[in-house]
């Protein structure tokens, strides 16, 4: 093998052995807390999905997927209603959504509102102030959090 074709080929194989020994770490620290790796794949059929009232917002679905959303990370489907209007508020933790039906509105604090529609992709930093809601149809969307859900309104009681 020729020099100059070597070393880009060490390169590669060092960096897929240097990520190899990371992800054998990080199962290795996961056992240790008790966690066991997957052994096999995990599907929910759409029929199969159990839909609930989210808690505390009338109006919203949430089909969990996995974790908790009351105590922490998680991933879920979340249906919300036409004509939803959820005010200036915050989240502790950052949120991440990607729309699969409908259209979400979203309106940073002093920002223009913007309209998020099927395939798009909506990342909020924990503790951005901002308001959200719906159009004229119901959106669905997946909604990932890497700590428990909240939704904390601005002003009187509420975030500041």
């Amino acid at each position: 093998m020729k020099r100059r074709t070597l070393i880009p080929v060490l390169a590669i194989v060092l960096a897929l052995g240097v990520a190899s020994l990371a992800v054998t770490a990080a199962s290795a620290k996961l056992r240790k807390k008790g966690a066991s790796a997957p052994t096999a794949a995990v599907g929910i059929m759409a029929a199969d999905l159990k839909w609930e009232p989210m808690p505390g917002i009338e109006g919203v679905q949430v089909a969990k997927l996995w974790g908790d959303m009351s105590k922490g990370a998680y991933g879920a489907f979340v249906k919300l209603s036409a004509n939803q209007n959820h005010p200036l508020h915050t989240h502790t933790s950052t949120v991440k959504l990607v729309i699969l039906s409908g259209e979400f509105t979203y309106t940073p604090e002093g920002g223009a509102e913007q309209r998020y529609g099927p395939g798009s992709y909506l990342m909020v930093p924990g503790g951005l102030k901002h308001s959200s809601g719906t159009g004229a149809e119901e959106v669905t969307m997946f909604q990932k959090q890497s700590g428990a859900w909240d939704m904390k309104p601005v002003g009187e009681g509420g975030a500041k």
